[in-house]
């Protein structure tokens, strides 16, 4: 049992041959590289990212500026779900509907399509982009001037919905 243990590490560690290593060269030389005076220790400075408001301060103010400290204020109990607000823009508004219903509607003359946003999910609808000319009504939570602007341009209505 203890053969197969044995057998089975060995086949996974690859060792690298022992006279390829950097040590054989410095064989002989009483400090090997690391100095008589510092002499070479585990970890001098400490470990990790130690000492950042004490012996390492100047590296952490000059590279890593606010790391250390508090940003804003502390909102106790956050309900995620009170600031949950997916929002749309008018140029990505027809993709809800698709193109074929929008072509059947631009045909019909005086039919306008309802799109509910809150049907999909969407609160807020936003003004970016723009609306082909045809007429359409929009039921959404919030919407914003400039997408209710644009959607009054074109010839539509917006409906604001609880």
């Amino acid at each position: 049992r203890l053969d197969a243990l044995f057998l089975s590490h060995q086949s996974r560690s690859t060792k690298m041959p022992t006279h390829a290593h950097k040590n054989r060269k410095k064989r002989g030389h009483v400090s090997a590289g690391h100095g008589r005076i510092g002499k070479h220790r585990k970890h001098p400075s400490g470990r990790g990212n130690a000492g950042g408001q004490h012996h390492h301060r100047i590296m952490m103010d000059k590279y890593h500026p606010g790391y250390f400290g508090k940003v804003g204020m502390r909102h106790f109990h956050k309900l995620k779900n009170h600031y949950h607000c997916p929002i749309i823009n008018l140029d990505k508004l027809w993709t809800l509907v698709g193109e074929e219903k929008r072509l059947e509607c631009a045909a019909a003359a005086g039919k306008a399509p309802v799109i509910d946003l809150t049907d999909h999910g969407i609160f807020k609808l936003l003004g970016k982009g723009q609306l082909p000319k045809q007429p359409v009504v929009v039921k959404a939570r919030y919407i914003s001037k400039l997408a209710e602007k644009k959607i009054k341009e074109v010839g539509g209505a917006c409906v604001l919905v609880a």
